[in-house]
């Protein structure tokens, strides 16, 4: 596996910030002949120049910035056995949304950062090649780019959302009112916000309305997460409205590592529609 963490100037943010891109290497031989006899790994895939992998967009949670997820969990086994490339942008607390402070986290996520992966690393272009997968505020970050730029992601997975943009307006307007300031420190008001940029129920309608393909959305929550009604919510009314979504529930698990270690695994080993091997000739 390689990992590697890219600094440079956004240019949509005005500032300098950090991407880690994970690589599935193990798997892959230079075609000289060598062969670890103490693997067992048999690399079967060769290097060749102008190949790309599918591209799983990991978006880490509050509090946190891109380097968390993969000292917390087994994402690089995970992304080795699913020969898959991650990518994981630092958002710092913007809720992965164009803040009212002014911050444009969403358009760099969906315009500058893509163009910037693709460009300079081995990123597969094209919607069935991209994914999204969230962890906690990550989570509605994936739920907000699938429903938002649904032109973008073949599939989107949100893992303990519910802090955020969310299809739940009567949730939304409670999450002003919490101790936790988060919320209305980064978005609109209530007044501001049915309608708005960051009401994705009205993004979900409005592919309804307009027939644009949408992903398919996976959710995933512990029974014991303080969130679990809210995310439980988002899916019920993404199945109102007809989506491909699935939702499953993890007994006995919270709003931490445990569940997201393990529903990571879940979402790249078996949710995902991966090829599992690289991309050769696009």
């Amino acid at each position: 596996m390689g990992i590697l963490r890219f600094n440079y100037r956004s240019e949509i943010l005005s500032l300098t910030t950090n991407i880690t891109i994970c690589y599935p290497t193990g798997n892959l031989t230079s075609s000289l002949g060598y062969e670890d006899p103490h693997s067992e790994i048999r690399r079967k895939k060769a290097y060749c120049p102008g190949m790309k992998f599918q591209t799983v967009y990991l978006l880490h949670g509050g509090g946190e910035d891109d380097t968390v997820p993969y000292r917390y969990t087994q994402l690089e086994e995970y992304a080795e056995r699913n020969m898959v490339m991650l990518v994981s942008p630092s958002v710092n607390d913007s809720l992965y949304a164009n803040t009212k402070y002014g911050f444009k986290y969403f358009d760099y996520l969906t315009q500058e950062l893509p163009l910037v992966v693709q460009s300079l690393f081995a990123s597969a272009p094209g919607r069935s090649h991209t994914f999204a997968v969230g962890l906690a505020m990550g989570g509605n970050g994936a739920l907000a780019l699938g429903l938002m730029r649904p032109d973008l992601y073949e599939a989107v997975v949100d893992l303990s959302g519910g802090i955020g943009m969310t299809l739940d307006r009567e949730g939304y307007k409670e999450s002003l009112n919490w101790e936790f300031p988060l919320v209305r420190n980064t978005l609109p008001g209530e007044d501001e916000y049915i309608g708005s940029e960051h009401d994705l129920r009205y993004h979900a309608e409005r592919i309804r309305l307009e027939g644009k393909k949408a992903p398919t959305f996976f959710i995933g929550v512990g029974t014991e997460d303080f969130i679990r009604d809210r995310v439980y919510q988002d899916y019920a009314v993404l199945a109102e409205l007809g989506f491909d979504t699935r939702y499953e529930e993890a007994p006995g698990l919270g709003h931490d590592y445990r569940f997201w270690n393990a529903y990571l695994d879940k979402a790249l080993s078996s949710w995902l529609p991966l090829k599992r091997a690289p991309i050769y000739g696009v």
